[in-house]
Protein backbone atom coordinates (compact mmCIF):
# COMPACT_ATOMS: atom_id res chain seq x y z
CA UNK A 1 0.00 0.00 0.00
CA UNK A 2 1.32 3.44 -0.90
CA UNK A 3 1.19 6.02 1.92
CA UNK A 4 -0.72 9.24 1.30
CA UNK A 5 2.03 11.78 0.60
CA UNK A 6 -0.47 14.66 0.78
CA UNK A 7 -1.58 14.04 4.36
CA UNK A 8 -2.89 17.04 6.24
CA UNK A 9 -0.42 18.90 8.46
CA UNK A 10 -3.11 19.72 11.06
CA UNK A 11 -4.78 16.49 12.14
CA UNK A 12 -6.10 17.90 15.42
CA UNK A 13 -9.68 17.24 14.33
CA UNK A 14 -9.07 13.56 13.52
CA UNK A 15 -11.47 11.08 15.11
CA UNK A 16 -10.03 7.56 14.95
CA UNK A 17 -12.09 4.54 15.96
CA UNK A 18 -11.67 0.79 15.70
CA UNK A 19 -14.03 -2.12 15.45
CA UNK A 20 -13.94 -5.89 15.11
CA UNK A 21 -16.48 -7.00 12.51
CA UNK A 22 -17.57 -10.54 11.78
CA UNK A 23 -17.49 -11.58 8.12
CA UNK A 24 -18.15 -14.84 6.29
CA UNK A 25 -14.43 -15.63 6.38
CA UNK A 26 -13.81 -14.67 10.03
CA UNK A 27 -13.26 -11.51 12.03
CA UNK A 28 -11.70 -8.27 10.71
CA UNK A 29 -10.13 -5.42 12.68
CA UNK A 30 -11.08 -2.09 11.12
CA UNK A 31 -9.40 1.19 12.04
CA UNK A 32 -10.91 4.37 10.58
CA UNK A 33 -10.58 8.13 10.80
CA UNK A 34 -14.27 9.02 10.74
CA UNK A 35 -13.51 12.69 10.11
CA UNK A 36 -12.15 11.91 6.60
CA UNK A 37 -13.57 10.11 3.58
CA UNK A 38 -11.97 6.77 2.69
CA UNK A 39 -9.48 6.88 5.59
CA UNK A 40 -9.60 3.31 6.89
CA UNK A 41 -7.67 0.06 7.00
CA UNK A 42 -8.84 -3.51 7.67
CA UNK A 43 -6.93 -6.67 8.59
CA UNK A 44 -7.88 -10.20 9.61
CA UNK A 45 -7.89 -10.40 13.41
CA UNK A 46 -5.61 -13.45 13.23
CA UNK A 47 -3.00 -11.28 11.41
CA UNK A 48 -3.29 -8.23 13.68
CA UNK A 49 -0.53 -7.58 16.23
CA UNK A 50 -1.26 -7.04 19.90
CA UNK A 51 -0.42 -3.51 21.14
CA UNK A 52 2.39 -4.92 23.30
CA UNK A 53 4.11 -6.19 20.13
CA UNK A 54 4.26 -2.64 18.69
CA UNK A 55 6.51 -1.30 21.48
Amino acid sequence: MTPNATASVDDSSAEVMSSVDRTQSGQRLIIADISRDDAWVAVDVADALALDNWQ
